[in-house]
């Protein structure tokens, strides 16, 4: 595989990562029909409801919709639809959007993302297999590569951001529960269904709290981030939810906005508890990122010694 290959696989990884390791947007429901008001005990019991059965249920089938302006080469826009799971994380997503390309005109027009045991494979298109030999997947392992390294602080760190990609909207939920100004906004449809719609503004330290990716920082790590984050002008986040009568979310929105641009996110839901098996390629069609950079660093290290 030649490292042009490489080079556009490793832009896919990352625009994936920034895509799939947020979840939420700003948008509006289909229809407001108006209701009275609730009041914030009331709005409380709901979304605490709301995060029982969505825990309980853990797993769904989900459409995502993400767009980002004036934030570099991650502007754009991006789609995925498929199934995700929850306690265990696992997942089976397909991507497309011009997010994804980030700025490379021979990026695949879409991508196919599968997760499960904290393994990460994405499947490639015909050019970029050819250039792996005939093999359709690229495997991200971090654990494994993480526990080759015997750093245990790496370890932690990348096996926790990998368990930050696939996020949990319960978790969401129970994030929400936190805001100080979270209120029902009223009566909505939502994808034809009839649905209660909440709002509530959440800070980045709140949302840093939630992101599993954020949590293996250390403390000193952790304020740079924050206060880099508000130095870019993020002040929080617009978080809404759409509860159908069943009592599960229906829709979950994030929009935040920064000195230099914004990031809008959608995330519908659907079939919650359905069957989330995903299953993984066969090791004879992949190809291992870590194993073939320390092929590759290793193959320079004796070219240089031999010089």
């Amino acid at each position: 595989m030649n490292m042009s290959a490489w080079k556009r696989a490793g832009v896919a990884l990352t625009a994936t990562a920034v895509v799939v390791g947020v979840a939420g947007c700003q948008d509006d429901g289909d229809a407001k029909t108006g209701a009275k008001a609730q009041s914030r005990g009331d709005v409380t019991k709901v979304i605490q409801a709301a995060y029982e059965k969505t825990a309980e249920a853990k797993s769904a089938k989900v459409t995502m919709t993400m767009s980002m302006s004036g934030v570099g080469a991650e502007s754009g826009t991006a789609e995925m639809t498929g199934v995700q799971g929850w306690n265990p994380a696992v997942m089976d997503i397909t991507a497309k959007g011009s997010m994804l390309a980030a700025g490379d005109p021979e990026a695949p027009e879409k991508i196919r993302m599968v997760m499960a045991d904290n393994v990460m494979y994405v499947e490639m298109d015909a050019k970029q297999a050819a250039e792996m030999d005939g093999k359709r997947w690229m495997k991200l392992d971090m654990k494994a590569a993480a526990e080759a390294s015997g750093d245990k602080a790496l370890q932690k760190q990348m096996t926790g951001g990998l368990e930050g990609l696939n996020q949990d909207p319960a978790q969401q939920l129970a994030l929400l529960l936190d805001s100080p100004n979270l209120k029902h906004v009223g009566a909505e449809k939502v994808n034809g269904m009839e649905t209660q719609h909440y709002k509530g503004t959440l800070t980045v330290e709140q949302m840093l709290a939630s992101n599993e990716s954020a949590k293996v920082l250390s403390k000193k790590d952790h304020d740079a981030l924050v206060a880099n984050m508000k130095k870019l002008g993020m002040k929080g986040y617009d978080t809404e939810v759409w509860v159908n009568e069943a009592g599960y979310p229906a829709r979950m929105n994030v929009a935040m906005t920064m000195g230099e641009g914004s990031m809008k996110m959608r995330a519908d839901y659907s079939d919650y508890g359905t069957e989330a098996t995903v299953k993984t390629p066969p090791a004879e069609d992949t190809v291992d990122l870590f194993q073939m950079l320390k092929e590759l660093s290793d193959a320079l290290g004796k070219g240089g010694a031999q010089g």
